[in-house]
């Protein structure tokens, strides 16, 4: 038996919002073409946890559609809680967390417990994820930041090994030492190093903010040369800083593409991603920028 669609109820809105629907698809179409079987980096994490739902649900969808995402996560804040209830301050040093011994077991725990919450929540949606650890080696970055590593290499084979099964790898932001000691790294840092290392076509950082702002603008885009300026002058501070340089670095390595963009905005990748116009900001290279 043939099933109709009833027209019923059809007014004028209604028609108008469905065209606007399908004018959203038709925009996406192009991106959809160019992304397909494409390796999208997807770093989030900190206040952009607590909208994990729609994020995730942006993540599958990539992945029902033909796009290879790979998710890298951090957990600032949730590091920040379990210090605070062992009667530790935490401490930062140019963004980047101080970690001593007893901390990197504290972020170990952490990490173990939200790559098996995001992992899970994947999986509810039907798609396949899995806890891709042990996918980077460091050595120690600096005496003065601890147990903070300095990334040596990713394991680019076994990734795409991965990749290739179909499951989408989340990434916890922990190295392993020469030794196999833990070292904590940070999250923006390993995304795009692990974004170069898979010749990713994009490199998408979520944060709590809408981008890059100066003097109350926020930037569409932004050149390497602005952008070291600009951390300099103190306009680019504290958690930006790893999140800019990391997109830096990402397209210094030829990465195509790096943006910056809010998280907390309901499915602030699919805009960023399969819009003209896009959201966030896009770090750029500029004739002149020094590499």
């Amino acid at each position: 038996m043939t099933m109709l669609k009833s027209t019923q109820f059809t007014t004028p809105e209604k028609i108008g919002a469905e065209l606007n629907k399908a004018s959203v698809l038709v925009e996406a179409l192009p991106y959809i073409k160019k992304y397909h079987e494409k390796i999208i980096v997807v770093k989030f994490g900190g206040n952009a946890m607590d909208s994990m739902e729609h994020v995730i649900e942006d993540i599958v969808l990539l992945k029902r559609i033909g796009l290879l995402p790979v998710v890298v996560h951090g957990g600032g804040p949730d590091i920040d809680k379990e210090l605070v209830k062992k009667g530790a301050v935490p401490k930062f040093i140019n963004g980047l967390r101080y970690t001593d011994s007893e901390t990197v077991k504290i972020v170990e725990e952490v990490f173990l417990r939200i790559n098996a919450e995001i992992v899970s929540r994947i999986r509810a949606h039907g798609a396949k994820a899995v806890n891709a650890r042990g996918s980077i080696k460091v050595r120690k970055k600096s005496e003065k930041f601890g147990f903070v590593g300095e990334i040596t290499s990713v394991n680019r084979a076994r990734l795409l090994r991965t990749i290739k099964s179909r499951f989408i790898p989340v990434i916890s932001p922990l190295g392993i030492g020469q030794g196999g000691e833990k070292y904590n790294i940070n999250a923006d840092t390993a995304a795009a190093h692990i974004a170069v290392a898979l010749k990713a076509e994009k490199l998408t950082i979520l944060t709590n903010v809408d981008g890059v702002n100066i003097g109350g603008k926020l930037l569409s885009h932004i050149n390497f040369r602005t952008a070291k300026s600009e951390i300099k002058r103190g306009n680019i501070s504290k958690g930006m800083i790893p999140k800019v340089e990391a997109c830096i670095y990402a397209v210094q390595k030829k990465c195509p593409k790096a943006h910056l963009i809010n998280g907390l905005i309901p499915h602030s990748i699919l805009l960023e991603i399969f819009t003209d116009k896009g959201i966030g900001t896009e770090i750029v290279y500029k004739n002149g920028d020094a590499e």
